[in-house]
């Protein structure tokens, strides 16, 4: 517990003082990515005087397009900060990154909780705890010398990029289109970057949600009702400039914008 403890610490200082981290100490390496999720825990306690309570979950690696770029073939959890929250139209400042980047994501918030008992859940159940969708930029913040090098089990000790997240405005899950065939649109400064659908998010994002609820249960927690999760993006990630403006469009759920000066 104590190597733990002493991972996390090292974590939450590089995070505090915005220092590239090139690695943890090898023997604070964890060997596992259950063993990165109990290191994130304890960095998520160490950060909330900075980051405020923890109000969702991103999830990761969850279309074809990002589990090749990072070279993991599986969804990957981090957390969802108040302080990191925004909504469209945000003017964020690129030096509080190390090496901003954005997604195109569809975000959900929940009706109602989930609790570890109710447990596995699958797509469908997922989506009737649904209250709303919104089309969400996923910020992510490349705290590394070389990301490359770091391992899955390490980057989800660091929450897996997440750095917060914009978001445009809610549509109610009954008058939602079909996420399927919802298409996204990545715009930087007024130019497309990227596109994706839906489906690319494990073939629908209600099963990157039911991954999560498991893997929750997994570690014996729930979801709750009003948390907001990002299901992974429909593109690959576009790593900013600054006096970027970015810009999502996804088809049936609006837009969302945010300039990094």
């Amino acid at each position: 517990m104590d190597n733990i403890l002493a991972a996390a610490q090292t974590i939450a200082a590089a995070r505090r003082n915005r220092t590239p981290l090139a690695s943890l100490p090898s023997d604070l390496v964890p060997d596992t990515e259950a063993e990165g999720y109990q290191i994130q825990r304890a960095v998520h306690d160490l950060l909330l005087p900075q980051t405020g309570s923890l109000v969702g979950y991103k999830i990761g690696c969850t279309s074809a397009v990002m589990q090749q770029y990072l070279d993991i073939p599986h969804p990957c959890g981090g957390g969802v900060f108040a302080k990191g929250v925004h909504d469209s139209g945000a003017k964020l400042r690129f030096g509080d990154y190390i090496r901003v980047g954005v997604e195109c994501e569809i975000a959900v918030r929940l009706a109602r909780s989930l609790s570890p008992g109710e447990g596995p859940f699958t797509a469908e159940w997922m989506m009737e705890a649904i209250e709303a969708y919104h089309p969400a930029i996923e910020i992510v913040d490349d705290r590394y010398v070389k990301w490359e090098s770091m391992g899955a089990p390490t980057l989800v000790a660091d929450d897996f990029f997440a750095a917060g997240c914009v978001l445009g405005k809610a549509v109610a899950r009954t008058k939602a289109p079909d996420l399927l065939t919802v298409k996204g649109r990545a715009l930087i400064n007024g130019k497309e970057v990227g596109h994706g659908t839906g489906a690319d998010v494990l073939g629908h994002p209600h099963n990157a949600l039911a991954w999560l609820a498991n893997h929750l249960v997994d570690e014996g927690k729930g979801l709750h009702a009003g948390q907001l999760v990002l299901t992974g993006s429909l593109v690959k990630t576009v790593w900013l400039e600054a006096g970027d403006s970015v810009k999502m469009e996804l088809d049936g759920l609006g837009t969302v914008e945010a300039t990094f000066g």
